[in-house]
Formats: C-alpha cells, structure tokens, sequence
C-alpha cells in the first residue's frame, strides 16, 4: 500500500514524531530480548543455582520502588523522550557491562546483581516516561490506534528477537547475547532525539519533588479504579513473576530442551501479544477495568502449564493465549489512564501505577527460589497460579471497578491542540 493510502488506513501514522516512536519501539524491545534469554542462563551457568537466579532478577525490580517515582517527576517536568534517553543508556550500561564480564570470565554473583540493578533503574524509568509521551504525540481521537500499534510494533520486535535470543544463547552463549542488547539499545538514542514533543508547559518555577510527588498520590490515590487494580496486579506479578519468569528457565532447562524452547516460549508469548495489537486496535469495551481484572486472573495459565509439564507445543499455545489477552488488556488500561489523568499528572500517576504493580514482585523473586528448593518447583508454580486467580476474583468486588466506562475524559480535551501542532 502506498505511503498516502497508508496514512490514510492509519491516522496515526501522519504524525512525525510517532513515526520516530514507532522505530524506537523497534529496535529497543529487539535487543531487549536478548537480555530476557541471555540474563537467566547467564546466572544459571555461573552458580547452577535457582535461589541465585531468583536474587538476580529480583535486583532488576527492586529499583522500580525508587527510580520509578523519580522518573515520574522528570517526565511531567521535561521532554518525556529525553528521560527516556537517560533509561536507555542505564539499561544498555547494565545489559552491555554484565555481557563482558560473562565474556571475560566467570562473573560473581554481586557483580551480576549490581549490573542488574542498574539495568532495572533505567527500566523504571522509562516507564512512567513512555506513558506520558504517547498521549502528547497524537489527538485523542487516533489515541486506542496508536496504543495498539505502538505496542504491536514493541512486541513484533520483542518475537522476533526472542526467537533469535534462544537461538544465539545455543550457539554463543549468553554473553555475546547481552553484549548484543547493549549495543542496540545505544541505537535508539538517535531516534528519540530526533523527536520533537516538549514537556508540559510549567510554572516558571517548579514546585520541590516531594511536592509533585505528594500531588501525583493525590491524583493516583482519588481513583478507586485505579488504586484496586494496581493491587491486584501487585499480587499477580509477583505471583506470575516467580513461578514463569524465575521457574520457567528450570522448568526448560531440567524438562524442554534448555535455552532453545524457552526462547520458543517466550516468542510464543510475543506472537500472542502482536495478535492481541491487532484485536485492540478498533475492539473497544464499555467496561474496560472489568476487562483489566478478568485478564489478570488469566495469568495463571502458564504457570499451570509448566507445572504440569504440558508439552513444549501446548506450552507455547498458552503462551500465545496469554500474549492475546495481555496485549488486550495493556491498550485498555493505558488509554483509560490517558483519558482519566490530567497529562500534566499522567507520568507521576503512572510512576504510582507502576510502583504499585511491581512492589511484591522482587519478594516474589526472592521467595520462589527457596520455596521451590523446599516444596518443588511445581508445587511452587500451582500455588503461584491459585493466588493470581484469588487476587483477581477479589478485585472485582469494589463498585468503581465494575462502573468504569470508556469514553474520553473532558481533562485530556485540553490536549488535543497540542498534539494536533506535532502532525507532519
């Protein structure tokens, strides 16, 4: 289809600046995902150890407690492209420095735990970032569109790169395969500089941190919806976290074939999440929350598979299906935040957001590894599954959950105009 014809099928590909965004989301998700198969059987080649896998992958979350709030603030202050310049050369520091040492010898474990911290603070704050910049890039009216295909994009790199990952661990190993992801995340910095978005217009003189901190939980604290669903997710991330993120590669390792099937798990995943872009580009539902929280709970089904020992084929299947789901989910909930928080709080709301969600996850990286060492890994993964399904069931009780409407909010009519003026 010709540029034009193009444009025309998809509005929001008229806007320069999302265009820029759309590259990023490229080649950023592509390279990350030679770390999500490199770091895991980096640390497992090193100590054989899965309490030490779970303290390594708990330090890439614990920073979001911290970096998140902080990254919140400077993207209602500033560029939100330019701070997530600053969270790309973090994770590409971190992905880069940990694929040398694996290259140059055997890495210790507080080496590997710190170069993960800081790959953890830069993906803390890029997301608050990343939320805010979308909404000042295109007119509420291509909003849903551009989620969708944003997100498609980040996650048809995401497949492409895992299925790569898996297969580069295989034959390299994984330092070359985090080296790799260092390299290309330093990619993306010409893109994003090249956007030309501003900040939110400001008082000339800011008001202290602590001050947009304490308005940001005003904003995030008023929205029942809001602060319910965050919990929820507080308890199915930690939950999913421990039992497929930090048990799955033991599960693939001991079970289905090692390095090779879980980067087929994890593009199963990816492939799901590109046709869940596509649903979520013209599906809208009336009670998008409701959908948000029933979502969650389908995040059980993974660690159900690998507890169970599906073969890798029907493994990959709920991989997929979960992919479709979640994807949905995310396009939902991100355009509910923008039409439901004023932009000038939007990054700050969803440092609180993303706090929230991740706060038990490191405890659930913590906790899994001893646990499955105790109990066994698949006890460890059926109990993981039954406290997702609980969590979400409980959620569902608060009204405004229930009650919460898709439609545009009158406080983010104000920014039309500004997006309007980034058209190319």
């Amino acid at each position: 289809m010709p540029w034009p014809g193009l444009a025309r099928r998809f509005p929001a590909l008229g806007y320069r600046d999302f265009r820029l965004l759309l590259a990023d989301r490229v080649l950023a998700p592509g390279a990350f995902a030679f770390s999500l198969v490199g770091v895991s059987f980096a640390v497992l080649d090193a100590t054989e150890s899965t309490a030490d896998l779970s303290y390594v992958l708990a330090a890439q979350i614990l920073p979001a407690l911290v970096f998140a709030l902080v990254g919140g603030v400077f993207a209602d202050r500033f560029a939100p492209q330019r701070v997530i310049v600053a969270a790309n050369l973090l994770i590409a520091a971190g992905e880069g420095g940990f694929g040398l040492l694996v290259l140059l010898g055997q890495p210790k474990l507080w080496q590997m735990i710190g170069l993960e911290t800081m790959t953890g603070a830069g993906m803390a704050i890029f997301y608050p970032a990343s939320q805010a910049l979308l909404p000042r890039l295109v007119p509420d009216s291509v909003l849903q569109e551009a989620s969708a295909m944003s997100r498609l994009a980040m996650n048809a790199a995401q497949m492409a790169g895992a299925a790569i990952a898996g297969l580069f661990v295989a034959a390299t190993g994984p330092g070359w395969a985090l080296l790799t992801c260092g390299i290309g995340m330093l990619g993306t910095v010409p893109l994003l500089l090249a956007i030309r978005a501003p900040g939110v217009a400001r008082e000339e003189q800011s008001p202290s941190v602590l001050r947009e901190l304490r308005d940001g939980w005003s904003a995030f604290a008023s929205r029942r919806w809001l602060w319910a669903t965050t919990i929820q997710y507080s308890v199915v991330l930690a939950a999913w976290y421990g039992a497929f993120d930090v048990l799955g590669p033991v599960v693939a390792r001991a079970h289905l074939g090692g390095p090779r099937a879980w980067g087929l798990i994890t593009a199963a995943d990816a492939v799901g999440l590109i046709i869940g872009g596509v649903i979520a580009m013209r599906l809208t539902v009336q009670r998008p929350i409701v959908w948000v929280v029933l979502i969650g709970a389908t995040c059980a089904i993974t660690p159900l598979a690998l507890a169970s020992l599906w073969p890798l084929p029907l493994i990959c299947v709920a991989a997929v299906g979960l992919g479709i789901a979640l994807e949905f989910m995310m396009v939902q909930w991100t355009v509910t935040m923008a039409r439901n928080v004023p932009p000038d709080l939007l990054a700050r709301v969803s440092a609180y957001d993303i706090v929230g969600a991740v706060a038990a996850m490191p405890l659930g990286a913590l906790v899994v590894g001893p646990i499955a060492a105790v109990a066994g890994v698949s006890a460890t993964q059926y109990g993981a599954a039954a406290l997702i399904v609980i969590a979400s069931g409980l959620t569902l009780l608060a009204p405004e959950v229930r009650q919460m409407r898709a439609g545009q909010s009158a406080e983010v009519q104000a920014a039309e105009a500004m997006a309007e003026a980034q058209a190319a």
